[in-house]
């Protein structure tokens, strides 16, 4: 008899085990599912998308804005802590600049930020008037930047609370911004950190390639200008 119950048990046991597997499998393909879609509504705002592999299981989208390179990447952020997991979007323009230096200005700099290399750059200044006070610049060559009045244009990016860092290098710009956050009430119970089920709006993106288009033509603009005044 005993057995019999003993069968029966392992029986059960290796059924339910079975039964997780094939619901962890399933689970796991929604969800690669899920996140490869991330960026598929906003293919209409670039010339020539093309979508690549990302990190994580999302995507990465490439093509053309306002008639300049565009990348646009994904990076989740589960290891920061005191803070709830964060799903953060990187857009970049790659756009050769006349400029000398990288400068990246970012709000409440944490030093961990899995997006950024905030931290590799030497020279931390102070802000110029017209910023946040939580933000920080840090660049590789101060003697490089553009003017204070110049920079001083850059500040609105920030008026829009979920935007974390602007980078101005001569490769490019880039505007990195909150996304997502975990639900606060499954992490902390069920430690649930899934993010990025529903796709990227294309009325949450536009507005930061505007920006980053008005801030390329901004940085061309005032380049020629200190040109023009150089060979006066």
């Amino acid at each position: 008899m005993e057995d019999v119950a003993l069968g029966l048990l392992t029986a059960g046991f290796g059924a339910g085990t079975i039964l997780l597997a094939v619901n962890t499998k399933r689970d796991g393909a929604a969800r690669a599912a899920q996140r490869s879609a991330y960026f598929n509504d906003c293919t209409q705002l670039l010339g020539t998308p093309q979508i690549g592999r990302g990190t994580a299981g999302f995507p990465r989208l490439g093509g053309t804005y306002a008639g300049v390179a565009a990348d646009l990447q994904v990076m989740p952020d589960t290891l920061t802590i005191r803070k709830l997991p964060s799903l953060w979007v990187m857009a970049t323009l790659l756009c050769p600049l006349p400029l000398r230096a990288t400068l990246n200005i970012m709000i409440r700099p944490m030093g961990v930020e899995p997006f950024s290399k905030f931290n590799t750059l030497d020279h931390q200044l102070t802000p110029p008037s017209g910023f946040p006070l939580d933000c920080a610049f840090r660049t590789d060559a101060p003697e490089g930047l553009l003017s204070e009045a110049d920079l001083r244009h850059f500040s609105p990016v920030f008026d829009d609370p979920a935007v974390k860092e602007l980078v101005i290098s001569p490769k490019g710009l880039r505007i990195t911004f909150l996304a997502e956050e975990a639900h606060r009430g499954r992490y902390l119970i069920f430690r649930d950190a899934e993010m990025g089920k529903t796709p990227l709006e294309p009325a949450r993106l536009a507005p930061i390639l505007d920006q980053l288009a008005g801030f390329f033509n901004h940085i061309i603009a005032a380049s020629s200008v200190t040109a023009e005044r150089k060979s006066a």
